[in-house]
């Protein structure tokens, strides 16, 4: 295990999906980033639930000064403790996704080690604003997660997080009639604002709610498979 320096923008520092470190076939990486509150650790956690009796899973959360995401998933016991681990990023989140990924990928790399083989590495984000985003040198794809509760102008106001990641999601959809959240005008306008680019929205406490984004990573997971095969 030790410490990346490489530019953290360059493609390779992800080996091809057939190969990495002994040849062995490498995890798909799916960071999820978004504001504070938005639900981000409920949707890792739902996700390891959903997916965890098919999939061979691992979580590497990030916080500022403290381990309280992975915490919070271990007490909830959706995993073995094994396979969830933090990193404390000692500042601005966007440094330890973006610009200086070796914690990260250090991270990454020692639960490739210990968990071979290992299918899946969901990577939380620490909470930020509408600018975050993984670098690709970290992360095969990335989900965005805001919510109602954040104001039903949040797509509208766009940023990299909305515009550009893989997958948004607009959570915690039961609480728009009580915080005045439109939501076919969320639904609108994040279609205006990505294109072609998938949007779920969704409560991913409910039961069923985060079925949409497993299934989602479930075709992420066939693709890379079919690559590696």
């Amino acid at each position: 295990m030790h410490l990346h320096h490489t530019d953290p923008v360059r493609a390779e520092i992800i080996p091809p999906a057939a190969a990495r470190s002994g040849g062995r076939p490498r995890p798909l990486r799916v960071g999820l980033g978004g504001p504070v509150g938005s639900g981000k650790t409920a949707t890792v956690a739902a996700l390891c639930r959903r997916l965890r009796d098919t999939v061979s899973i691992a979580v590497v959360t990030n916080d500022i000064y403290t381990r309280e995401d992975a915490e919070a998933l271990l007490r909830q016991a959706v995993l073995a403790p094994e396979r969830i681990t933090a990193v404390e990023t000692g500042a601005c989140p966007h440094t330890a996704i973006r610009d200086d990924i070796s914690a990260n990928l250090e991270a990454v790399e020692d639960l490739q080690e210990r968990l071979d083989p290992l299918d899946l590495v969901l990577i939380e984000s620490g909470g930020d604003n509408l600018t975050a985003t993984f670098s690709k040198g970290l992360v095969d794809h990335q989900i965005f997660v805001i919510d109602t509760a954040g104001g039903d102008d949040i797509p509208r106001k766009g940023g990299p997080g909305v515009t550009a990641a893989d997958l948004l999601v607009i959570n915690k959809t039961d609480l728009a009639p009580h915080v005045g959240a439109d939501l076919d005008a969320m639904r609108r306008d994040a279609e205006a604002a990505r294109g072609p680019l998938p949007t779920v929205l969704t409560s991913v406490k409910d039961d069923h709610g985060v079925d949409p984004i497993a299934d989602w990573i479930s075709r992420r997971l066939a693709e890379h498979t079919a690559v590696r095969s």
